[in-house]
Parts: C-alpha cells; sequence; structure tokens
C-alpha cells in the first residue's frame, strides 16, 4: 500500500508500506522481498515523472528514527538546491582509531552467518 506522508519533506513525498505487519526491513517474509521492492521502483518513476522532480531519495529507517513501528519505506522528491540537508551529516570518516577494515571485517563475519 501506498500513501501521501501526512508530514512530507516535500509536496508528494510518498510512504510505501507492506500489507501484513512488519516491525524491520528483515523482518519482511522474503517471498514478498520482490514485490515491495518493484512497487517502490514504480512510485520512484512515478513521483520523479509525475512531479518533474529531478530524482528522489529512497530512505528506509529501521527503529532509529522509525516513528511509526512498521516497515515503511519513503519516495521523496528531490530538486536541485531544494534545502534538504539534514542527513547527511554529522560524518565519522575512518581513522587510525576506527580503521575501515576492522568494520569491514566485523560486516563480513556477520554476513557468513546471516
Amino acid at each position: 500500500m501506498s500513501f501521501l506522508d501526512h508530514r512530507p519533506l516535500f509536496h508528494g513525498h510518498v510512504l510505501l508500506i507492506p500489507k501484513i505487519h512488519v516491525l524491520l526491513m528483515s523482518d519482511l517474509p522474503t517471498d514478498r522481498v520482490q514485490e515491495f521492492f518493484m512497487e517502490a521502483q514504480r512510485l520512484e518513476r512515478a513521483v520523479e515523472a509525475g512531479l518533474e522532480a529531478n530524482g528522489s531519495m529512497i530512505l528506509i529507517n529501521n527503529v532509529v528514527s522509525q516513528s511509526v513501528p512498521h516497515l515503511h519505506l519513503h519516495v521523496i522528491p528531490r530538486r536541485k538546491k531544494d534545502g534538504l540537508r539534514f542527513w547527511l551529516g554529522p560524518r565519522h570518516p575512518y581513522n587510525s582509531e576506527h580503521p575501515a577494515e576492522l568494520y569491514a571485517d566485523k560486516i563480513r563475519l556477520a554476513l557468513a552467518s546471516v
């Protein structure tokens, strides 16, 4: 199901939700993932074409910043110089205290057991 966000970042901000109740993207049953993301693609194209947007931002929050306890995917129309910058920072670059390879190794190890 999809509908307009009641507190849109920009007019035409759409939410896509599965009809079944799941909290997180990882809770969505495997047999429903393809259909969910194919619909997300359709919405992305429709939002951009229908609103003559330069592009869009596709966003899913899992737990942190998730205001509604149900999986929902945002399709947010974007335009050049629209002023949206909040999600770009702060950045935390890798360094000698936090080397990128350490984080990559942890993720690789977790992937092996998922």
